[in-house]
């Protein structure tokens, strides 16, 4: 898709792409996709992927590369970018109808409304990668690891659902493991720098914009995998 048009159009040409379902009134969790009003709840695979394979979601994906790049390398699932920039999600929506990506999908809502928009056992796999931290004082509250938002996933999560977070904030990978032991929460995997021993295959290999960005300044990417049960 090109590069340079504005907000406006984006969002206009997002609202007609058939892979894009939007959450306009946070007040009223409805769906509105290309065609008009849809009721996704438990319907996700009947209705949009029709294929019967696991869900996995990229949470606050910014420009969906990882969902589209997942999309690519693992055929056997289904990808849902979620998040409330629509001028970000338009790359990827646009790139995964570009690359006939019939397994990857993108949702433009508010993550706290998850549970509105997928049934309970839905969600087969969780990914948050590069997510804002939060670091201000009394802000922990809002980091998409934080016990509100984990209960959260639990809701819509099946029995055996994992999250996993990459990050290059040093606080965020910390206080999520700290936070996983408190809820009693097994952790799967911890990786402190990943590309310690050169780039991995699989999916910590694919980098996002933001995370070419450094934005806290580490240099490191950190990795936590953990069990929702």
């Amino acid at each position: 898709m090109a590069g340079g048009k504005g907000k406006q159009a984006k969002f206009a040409e997002l609202g007609q792409m058939p892979n894009v379902f939007q959450n306009f009134d946070y007040k009223k969790p409805e769906l509105v996709g290309a065609n008009g009003p849809i009721e996704l709840k438990g319907k996700w695979d009947e209705l949009v992927f029709k294929n019967g394979k696991p869900i996995v979601l990229e949470l606050a994906c910014g420009r969906g590369e990882y969902a589209v790049n997942l999309g690519k390398a693992f055929p056997e699932n289904n990808y849902i970018g979620i998040d409330i920039k629509g001028n970000r999600m338009y790359t990827g929506a646009g790139q995964a109808l570009e690359q006939g990506l019939g397994n990857v999908a993108f949702l433009r809502t508010r993550i706290e409304l998850l549970d509105h928009f997928f049934a309970p056992g839905e969600v087969d796999t969780i990914w948050i990668t590069f997510p804002d931290p939060h670091l201000k004082k009394g802000a922990e509250k809002n980091r998409l690891t934080a016990p509100r938002f984990i209960e959260l996933y639990r809701r819509i999560a099946k029995h055996a659902a994992t999250v996993n977070l990459k990050t290059d904030d040093p606080i965020l990978h910390t206080w999520s493991a700290e936070t996983c032991t408190e809820l009693g929460l097994p952790i799967l995997e911890r990786i402190d720098d990943i590309y310690k021993n050169g780039r991995p295959d699989g999916p910590l290999g694919i980098k996002t914009y933001y995370e070419g960005l450094n934005i806290s300044g580490s240099n490191t990417s950190m990795y936590l995998k953990f069990a929702l049960h």
